[in-house]
């Protein structure tokens, strides 16, 4: 398993409920504390993420997706949120 940010932008057409579900079909296991911004623990791979997720946005949009690993710092999550990422990164 490996632990993958997910970034994007939807400019003009903001169509959040159908990407958003494509995320957490993703993974059972994702975090969710930024605006548009989720951490998820899958199999798959970054280029498998971003091609399942590029049928949810238009072409206007950005999307990153980026595995991580190694350090990691955070400040003003609550205690959930901190001990999510305490688990999984």
């Amino acid at each position: 398993m490996a632990t993958y940010l997910i970034g994007y932008d939807l400019n003009k057409q903001k169509n959040y409920p159908d990407l958003i579900d494509a995320i957490k079909s993703l993974s059972g296991t994702w975090w969710h504390h930024l605006d548009s911004t989720w951490i998820i623990v899958t199999e798959k791979t970054a280029v498998q993420i971003r091609d399942s997720l590029k049928k949810h946005i238009d072409n206007d949009d950005e999307l990153l997706v980026a595995r991580l690993h190694g350090a990691a710092a955070w400040t003003g999550f609550n205690s959930n949120g901190s001990q999510w990422l305490e688990n999984n990164l």
